[in-house]
């Protein structure tokens, strides 16, 4: 902890902080997807995230976005007065919990929903089982593609990286044209799983590499994360059955899957709706 400098002073997010961060993040129950260390060391040059701590000795996370400067408390809240200093030196505080706003609305600070940074949650024995009228739509893609396919599903294992990474090139190259969101930290993220300790599920169709699913455990070990979700085109209901059979082959003990936000992309919110979430993961932005 001595080695994080004092605010202002911070330093990079690099692999050697992970001891300090990894299983303070994994045990704060909000299970607030940015707030993995996974998470935030793969997306640490597109958020420009650096690591700080107070003078009471809490962390803080700090970043740019679009040239707005912003600052995340993971561990807890400050005192009132090194709290108005931090918002008036920054744009914003961002990923701020529910419990979070509460203390800050009560303090005098005004929060407001980040709508479009929501988490979905859903209950891992629904999407498992996808029984019932509302998911009778999935259940006809997901016997489409299994009565027209052979398939193979397996544990995402090193000897399966290159695989895994020969389903994000073709993926990438078959959605260029929409922008690239999370291209190189979906690299990383397969190249590092080992050390990030992810875990997922690689999927073959018709003896090709076709799909994988990657992602860790949160909230105090009561939910699971899905980062990162790829598979090729040409294979109708793929989608809908690497969801089902991942969920499936995941432990009891998490009661949800977090499936991250949708950004305020219109045709992945409706994507995401069409799950029936059971909740969401509500964050704020804090401001003066």
């Amino acid at each position: 902890m001595n080695s994080i400098p004092l605010y202002p002073d911070s330093c990079s997010l690099s692999m050697q902080l992970r001891p300090v961060l990894h299983d303070r993040l994994r045990l704060l129950p909000e299970g607030i997807s940015e707030f993995t260390f996974a998470n935030l060391y793969l997306f640490r040059e597109k958020h420009q995230y650096t690591l700080s701590r107070l003078v009471n000795g809490q962390l803080i996370i700090l970043g740019n976005d679009n040239g707005a400067d912003f600052f995340m408390l993971p561990f807890g809240l400050p005192d009132q007065k090194t709290l108005s200093q931090l918002l008036k030196e920054h744009s914003s505080m961002k990923c701020v919990s529910e419990p979070q706003a509460s203390q800050l609305e009560a303090m005098g600070f005004t929060t407001t929903e980040d709508r479009d940074n929501f988490d979905y949650l859903y209950s891992r024995q629904e999407l498992a089982e996808l029984k019932g009228r509302k998911f009778h739509k999935k259940r006809n893609l997901i016997k489409a593609f299994i009565n027209n396919n052979e398939y193979l599903a397996q544990p995402l294992l090193d000897e399966h990286i290159a695989d895994a990474l020969q389903i994000l090139e073709q993926w990438h190259n078959e959605n260029i044209e929409r922008g690239d969101k999370d291209y190189n930290a979906a690299r990383e993220a397969l190249e590092q799983s080992w050390d990030l300790q992810l875990c997922g599920g690689i999927y073959f169709v018709d003896g090709q590499p076709a799909a994988y699913s990657l992602g860790e455990e949160l909230a105090n070990r009561t939910s699971f994360v899905i980062h990162f979700e790829k598979a090729v085109g040409g294979f109708k209901g793929l989608y809908q059955f690497i969801n089902q059979t991942f969920a499936a082959i995941l432990p009891s003990f998490y009661m949800t899957i977090n499936r991250e936000q949708d950004l305020g992309d219109p045709g992945l919110r409706q994507a995401k709706h069409s799950y029936k979430p059971i909740g969401y993961v509500k964050k704020y932005r804090a401001r003066l």
